[in-house]
């Protein structure tokens, strides 16, 4: 088994088999471990066979919008081998006991990011299924006095010398069978017949019909509502403050301070403030709005965008943290026939999920309850812990589905409130963010500025490259983080060209400014993605050769490169010339076209998948600009789920775009500018072209994840458009009126 195929297999002594359950059902648990009052018992379900034959299948994982939750227990559903029409999904809690050795999982590793949900359960979740089917076939066997390789299965029934004996007959006696020592064998991929094709997405129907439920719908018994009034400027903290007229709103029930981290540490959550509590979240929003605060002066009161972009400028002036030096960068640049330098600018964005982020706590004496809109489920147990002093084990969490994360669900701060709040006040607590307190307190995506350079020899062929970054690092302020690892988030040394360009370097300066940094969708990627594709493409018009096969004879052939970041263990090369050729010919590039119209291409690999887009635009004299057409594809290995692939894709390409044409965050006097979307301008619906092509390369039988792939190509295709329809070249991010001028 490949690196890229070993998964955490089930131990035979921890998986169980549960016996009968509710109304006779066959459930099968897992794990088996001792807890630490050396109690051993079974701890939670994936696999629930009932006597009409209906199947319950536990996800384990959040979903963000993904398909997470249709595409794991589609794997389940696969080897046990059952139709999918008779299956239903049931959300499962956070898993974690105590156990003798420490804290372990219930129901394997829960959390999303990182494009990992799928990949890190691919192994896991296939064997669940495949044990159930197993013990389903011994006990026909057994009942039917037939060898166990006389048996075998199709949907929902287990057929064995003739006879047919269907699961729900076999509930009783499947449960009492112990489990053999080897794991079962996994079916072959040429015999999948849900894995892999078109199926239902097992809460769509709940969806459109507003049926599901998100952590804003939470409601329950004798529920408080609390928003907090949070530091308008960063890092403040409040001096004091008069609740009077808040007090006198009807339903108002307390007001207190919140603290925030000092200047400087790691954040729970990320800004002082005042909490008003009420009997509704109007009530409470009335309270807010009727506080007089008066805040302490802020370290961060001079920080604006302005002062962050000419300190970037000027450390590119100097020298940095060298994180990288392949071969003779220095001397392949002094030899070189041509140097090339460009300067692209990223800023800060938003994540903006459409729903804001809630949390409803209750925290009592000897535990607490938590349910949540969540990427971790793990870091709400955790935060919750770290506010309340109450064991983990004690802290309950239920995950609600999460109405866009993008990666800022990853961190827990608004959990870490709640729990604050009714732990202070004794009541269960529904935290309400608004629209503006999302916007004005989010963990921004970096920005930064990049200063490429490549060397080239007299055939136009790269001897040496460099990219120079000052920025805000995504690790500021993390635990335990030193300064010297702060680079490590932004800039990942094995991407493209690592060994694709023998002379290379790589060089980081941070710039401190006090806006709070976190991961925003494809992290680093989606910046680099836009700066590098943008840089190849300026490389290849300044030595007059053809922006595609440009890209190709740097790529090169197919062939499995050692790749050691996320993503890895290798990456190839040719995979991503593959999608170049695809997209080029589906959108008719090299074509002939009018004035004011050109197309533009971009390719990435992002955390183990591989992406690429075709871009073709139109702008106006006037500078008006027209996405005329969309191709993009995706190489992600196995498409497990492909409605949801495609949905990722078209996703993400829509985020890539609206990001680079509108989104920025700045500051000023040390105040976030931007409050709602009428100053943060998602890309409207006209903006995405009817002519919008989404397709799925396969590759291999091992997928990757997909929820970052489509993103970092899809700006720098648009841009390199642009510039191909009208000579201008865009360097700085967003795009905005760039054009007009």
């Amino acid at each position: 088994m490949s690196a890229r195929k070993q998964a955490v297999r089930l131990n035979r002594r921890e998986f169980l088999i549960a016996g009968t359950g509710v109304a006779g059902s066959l459930v099968l648990g897992l794990p088996r471990m001792t807890a630490a009052d050396g109690d051993e018992r079974m701890l939670g379900f994936f696999v629930q066979i009932n006597a009409d034959g209906s199947i319950v299948i536990g996800s384990n994982q959040p979903e963000i919008g993904q398909g997470v939750r249709t595409a794991l227990p589609m794997l389940v559903a696969e080897e046990l081998d059952v139709e999918w029409s008779t299956v239903s999904v049931r959300q499962m809690p956070l898993g974690i006991v105590k156990t003798a050795d420490g804290y372990a999982w219930k129901y394997g590793g829960q959390g999303v990011g990182g494009s990992t949900g799928l990949t890190s359960n691919w192994d896991y979740m296939r064997e669940v299924g495949a044990t159930a089917r197993r013990q389903l076939i011994r006990a026909a066997a057994k009942r039917l006095g037939v060898a166990e390789d006389q048996c075998s299965t199709r949907p929902g029934v287990v057929i064995c010398a003739g006879q047919e004996v269907t699961y729900g007959e076999l509930i009783a006696e499947a449960a009492l069978l112990d489990l053999p020592a080897e794991p079962p064998p996994l079916k072959d991929i040429d015999d999948y017949r849900i894995v892999g094709s078109q199926q239902r997405t097992v809460d769509a129907h709940e969806i459109v019909t507003g049926k599901t439920k998100y952590g804003v719908d939470t409601a329950e018994a004798d529920m408080r509502y609390a928003v907090i009034a949070r530091a308008p400027v960063l890092n403040a903290r409040v001096k004091s403050f008069d609740d009077t007229a808040a007090r006198e709103i009807a339903g108002v029930l307390d007001v207190f301070t919140v603290e925030g981290p000092e200047m400087g540490e790691p954040y729970v959550i990320l800004a002082s403030g005042v909490a008003v509590v009420a009997t509704s979240t109007w009530a409470a929003m009335k309270g807010r709005n009727a506080l007089r605060i008066d805040w302490e002066q802020s370290p961060s009161a001079a920080d604006s965008s302005e002062k962050f972009w000419q300190e970037n400028q000027q450390m590119l002036r100097s020298e940095g943290q060298v994180v990288l030096d392949d071969g003779d960068y220095d001397g392949a640049i002094a030899a070189a026939e041509r140097v090339v330098t460009r300067q692209y600018r990223v800023p800060f964005v938003s994540h903006a999920p459409l729903e804001p982020q809630n949390c409803y706590a209750h925290v009592q004496e000897d535990r607490c309850h938590i349910i949540v809109p969540t990427q971790m489920p793990s870091g709400a147990s955790r935060a919750a812990a770290a506010v309340t002093g109450l064991p983990r084990e004690n802290i309950h969490v239920d995950m609600t589905r999460v109405g866009g994360g993008f990666g800022r669900r990853l961190t827990n701060d608004y959990v870490a409130e709640a729990a604050m709040i009714s732990k202070k006040t004794g009541w269960p607590i529904k935290l309400q963010w608004t629209r503006e307190d999302d916007m004005r307190n989010d963990f921004y995506r970096p920005g930064g500025l990049h200063e490429m350079r490549a060397g080239l020899n007299g055939d136009g062929r790269v001897t040496a490259w460099t990219q120079r970054l000052a920025s805000g690092s995504k690790y500021y302020r993390r635990p335990n983080m030193p300064d010297e690892d702060l680079w490590k988030a932004e800039l990942y040394p094995d991407d493209f060209p690592r060994r694709l360009v023998a002379n290379m370097r790589l060089e980081y300066f941070h710039n401190a400014i006090g806006l709070p940094r976190g991961s925003w969708r494809a992290p680093a990627h989606n910046v680099n993605g836009f700066v590098v594709q943008s840089f190849l493409d300026e490389l290849a018009h300044e030595t007059d050769q053809d922006p595609l096969q440009f890209r190709l004879d740097v790529l090169g052939e197919a062939r499995e490169l050692e790749y050691g970041n996320h993503g890895g263990p290798t990456f190839n090369p040719g995979r991503l010339s593959r999608l170049l050729k695809f997209v080029a010919e589906r959108i008719g590039y090299g074509k002939s076209l009018p004035k004011g119209r050109g197309i533009g291409i971009a390719t990435h690999f992002t955390f183990g998948g591989y992406a690429a887009h075709a871009i073709e635009v139109t702008v106006s004299d006037a500078g008006d600009l027209i996405i005329e057409r969309v191709v993009a594809a995706i190489d992600c290995g196995l498409a497990v789920h492909p409605n949801a692939v495609e949905a990722q894709l078209e996703g993400g390409t829509i985020d890539g775009l609206s990001t680079a044409l509108g989104l920025e965050i700045t500051v000023r006097d040390g105040q976030v500018q931007q409050s709602n979307f009428d100053d943060y301008p998602l890309a409207r619906l006209s903006m995405v072209p009817a002519q919008f092509e989404t397709h799925i390369l396969p590759w291999d039988d091992v997928p990757t994840g997909v929820g970052e792939m489509g993103l970092p190509s899809a700006a720098p295709a648009l841009t390199n458009a642009i510039f191909a329809a009208t000579g201008r070249r865009i360097r700085n991010l967003p795009i905005g009126d760039q054009l007009k001028g």
